[in-house]
């Protein structure tokens, strides 16, 4: 993991593309960023993330397990 410090308005390049810059800190640490990023980069939460990634597993859970059911029945 890369740590870098940085102040309001000075922003961290990612690739050619990305540009993750720090707009405020709050008095109680919370850090309010921007990202500049092309359209077609999806730019997601952490924790929207995870669920995404999760319905994703259970849906395909779902079709293997539906697949086996139609596979098992026979003609």
């Amino acid at each position: 993991m890369l740590v870098l410090k940085r102040k309001n308005g000075q922003g961290i390049k990612i690739g050619n593309d990305i540009t993750v810059r720090i707009l405020s800190v709050d008095k109680d640490g919370v850090v309010k960023i921007g990202i500049e990023a092309p359209r077609e980069i999806k730019v997601f939460r952490e924790e929207i993330y995870e669920e995404i990634s999760q319905q994703n597993r259970s849906s395909s859970d779902f079709d293997i397990k539906l697949a086996n059911v139609f596979k098992n029945k026979g003609p």
